[in-house]
């Protein structure tokens, strides 16, 4: 039986690799299945992404266009769209080129195997190494909250089945990170080599700094890790006083004085100063984020979209921080 396929990309300032993204694309999904979608969320873009889509819209009917009200991340974009999807196997892509069309029936093929979920890992990494080093820790970072052990091999290039989305139909946290709401739904994840192209203009919107933010909404947006640490820090600290105790102890036997050196109490009371202040910050990150979900803000907001149709019944969750495509 032949199954339907939507395609889900988060558009940002991509105007000018839209049409030949959109041409590929559409032959690629033709060739593969009669019934196909290609859906394009315009992230807030600044530049004419928007009307760039409209006028394709008008030469391939399969596109289903969604315009949000600003720039609100990549994967909060990409929830969007996702929930909007009608297909059978759901595909995610980037806006810029780098994911080739023709790898799709790649995807797919691993997806019959008997997996839920396929990545396209690119065969190497085009970016520098401070990129690539924080690339790592983001995958790290996941694999600790996914805790599957193939999500080290992630990618914004994805196919997966759609009835995982209903995993997180409900979902309503304030941050967003496609891969471990996948998880939610199940651990069948796999992956296969392919080839990533440059991109085709533009640069790259995730700056270190963004990488390094959101490495940080990961591990405290979606796990308990830091918590953990915290724990660890404290037992650890708890037995280096019980070691300075014993040593004073035993000098104090030993000589009958006391143990010499301000550069050694104040040392001690700096490490266990460090582990309070710093359990006090992951619990007060926690609390912050518990109250920004309570804020109750829209993870999206859709402006309009093309051809009119109606609105998904999922209700869309929350979000408090602007990111980029």
């Amino acid at each position: 039986m032949q199954k339907s396929l939507s395609v889900v990309i988060p558009v940002y300032n991509s105007q000018e690799s839209l049409p030949l993204l959109v041409r590929d694309l559409s032959k690629v999904l033709n060739a593969i299945s009669s019934e196909n979608e290609i859906i394009l969320v315009n992230d807030g873009s600044k530049d004419q992404s928007w009307q760039v889509i409209q006028e394709l819209s008008a030469s391939y009917p399969q596109i289903r266009a969604f315009d949000l009200m600003r720039n609100y991340g990549q994967h909060n974009a990409l929830l969007c769209g996702i929930r909007e999807a009608r297909g059978d196997l759901i595909i995610t892509m980037d806006d810029d080129l780098q994911h080739p069309p023709e790898s799709i029936p790649q995807l797919l093929t691993k997806l019959e195997e008997g997996f839920d979920v396929v990545y396209g890992v690119p065969e190497a990494e085009r970016h520098n190494f401070w990129r690539n080093l924080t690339s790592r820790l983001i995958k790290w970072i996941l694999k600790k909250a996914m805790r599957v052990s193939t999500a080290q091999e992630i990618s914004a290039f994805r196919v997966f089945r759609s009835e995982i989305k209903d995993s997180f139909a409900n979902y309503d946290g304030v941050f967003v990170s496609i891969d471990v709401l996948l998880s939610w739904g199940t651990t069948r994840f796999s992956s296969v080599r392919i080839k990533h192209l440059k991109r085709l203009s533009g640069e790259s919107q995730y700056t270190l700094k963004k990488l390094l933010n959101h490495a940080f909404t990961l591990i405290t947006g979606f796990s308990i890790l830091p918590l953990q640490m915290s724990s660890l820090l404290g037992f650890i600290s708890i037995l280096f006083g019980f070691s300075v105790l014993i040593y004073v102890l035993v000098k104090f036997i030993q000589g009958g004085g006391t143990v010499p050196g301000f550069t050694f109490l104040a040392s001690t009371i700096a490490i266990f100063s460090g582990v309070q202040l710093f359990a006090i910050g992951m619990i007060g990150e926690y609390l912050g984020r518990l109250f920004s979900r309570n804020l109750g803000q829209p993870t999206y907001t859709i402006r309009s979209r093309y051809p009119d149709q109606p609105s998904s019944p999922s209700t869309p969750a929350n979000e408090t921080e602007e990111g980029i495509s």
